[in-house]
C-alpha cells in the first residue's frame, strides 16, 4: 500500500513538472551576456607646421594654451606582425610599449570593429557575437572617435619584463615575440582556429619601433593629451610628424559635445588638420 501511495505521488509530482513546464513557467533559460560598455576616447589630428617648432617640438604658445610644463613622456612603440601582415589584416594589432618611467613593457592585444553609420551598439554587438561581452573584466572596450571615423576596439593588456634592457630600448625581437606569446590571450590566440595568434607571432617582426612624446595638460576641464609621433614617410627616405591631441570620458554625450568644441578652438587657433588619425596603419604600411 506504501509503495502505491509513493509511485502515485511520483507520477504527479512529474506530471505536474511537466505542465509548469509546457505553460512556460519553468525551466528559466539562460540569456546571453550583455554588450560591453565603452569609454570613448576623442583623437584630433593638428597640422604640424602650425604647432611644431624648428626642433619639432610643440611651440611655447601650444604648451601655455593647454598649461603643459615643457617635459614629455617618452613611449617607444611596436606592432608585432607577419611580412604579410596576416594579424592586422583580421583585425588585430598585438603592440609592444615601454613608456618611460616605468620598469616593465606594456603588451596589449587590440580588437578592431569599424563602426558604419555611427552605429556603435552594431559594432558593440558583433564583438559580442565573438565573444567580447560585459561579462569578461580582462578586455576594456572603447570607441576612438576621429573627426569623422570612429572605430570599437576591445583591448587586452598585460605587463612583461625581460632583464638585460634599460631606459626606453625595446626587446631584442626575439625577446618581444617570446614576450607577446607567452602571455597571448585565448580569445587572440584562437581566433581563427587554435593557435592561430601564437603560430603567427612566431613568424613575425617589428613593424616601427616609433618614439612618440606625450604632453598632459587640460582644456574645458578635461585632461588633455598631446602626443608627437615622428613616422617614417612615404618615400622612406625622411620622417613626418603627426600631432595628435586627445581626451577620454566615460560619457558619449560629453564625446559628442568636446569633440565639436575643441574642432572648433583648434580651428580658431589654426592648429586643426581636418583628416581622420591614422598611426597604426601608417605605422603598418611603411615599416
Amino acid at each position: 500500500m506504501f509503495k502505491r501511495m509513493l509511485g502515485t505521488a511520483a507520477v504527479i509530482v512529474a506530471l505536474g513538472a511537466s505542465l509548469v513546464t509546457e505553460a512556460g513557467v519553468a525551466p528559466t533559460p539562460a540569456h546571453a551576456a550583455s554588450n560591453m560598455v565603452p569609454d570613448y576616447e576623442v583623437k584630433l589630428l593638428l597640422n604640424p607646421s602650425a604647432v611644431l617648432g624648428p626642433d619639432f617640438k610643440l611651440t611655447s604658445t601650444v604648451l601655455s594654451t593647454f598649461a603643459m610644463p615643457t617635459t614629455v613622456t617618452k613611449m617607444n612603440v611596436a606592432f608585432l606582425d607577419t611580412n604579410s601582415k596576416e594579424i592586422y589584416n583580421n583585425g588585430w594589432s598585438p603592440r609592444i610599449r615601454k613608456t618611460e618611467g616605468e620598469d616593465d613593457f606594456e603588451l596589449s592585444y587590440k580588437k578592431r570593429y569599424t563602426i558604419t553609420n555611427n552605429d556603435i551598439n552594431a559594432a558593440l554587438t558583433q564583438a559580442n557575437n565573438d565573444g567580447f561581452d560585459s561579462g569578461d573584466d580582462n578586455y576594456e572596450a572603447q570607441v576612438e572617435w576621429g573627426y569623422q571615423k570612429k572605430t570599437l576596439s576591445i583591448t587586452r593588456t598585460k605587463s612583461g619584463s625581460k632583464s638585460g634592457y634599460s631606459g626606453m630600448d625595446l626587446p631584442s625581437i626575439g625577446d618581444a615575440r617570446s614576450l607577446m606569446v607567452n602571455n597571448a590571450p585565448d580569445k587572440f590566440n584562437d581566433w581563427l582556429n587554435n593557435d592561430w595568434g601564437t603560430d603567427n607571432l612566431e613568424d613575425s617582426r617589428y613593424f616601427g619601433p616609433v618614439l612618440a612624446k606625450r604632453s598632459e595638460g587640460t582644456w574645458s576641464g578635461l585632461k588633455l593629451y598631446i602626443e608627437v609621433w615622428p613616422i617614417k614617410n612615404a618615400a622612406g627616405t625622411g620622417t613626418e610628424y603627426v600631432v595628435e591631441a586627445s581626451f577620454k570620458t566615460d560619457s558619449a554625450s560629453t564625446a559628442s559635445t568636446k569633440h565639436d568644441q575643441l574642432i572648433s578652438f583648434l580651428q580658431s587657433k589654426g592648429w586643426f588638420l581636418a583628416q581622420d588619425s591614422l598611426k597604426t596603419q601608417l605605422i603598418m604600411d611603411r615599416y
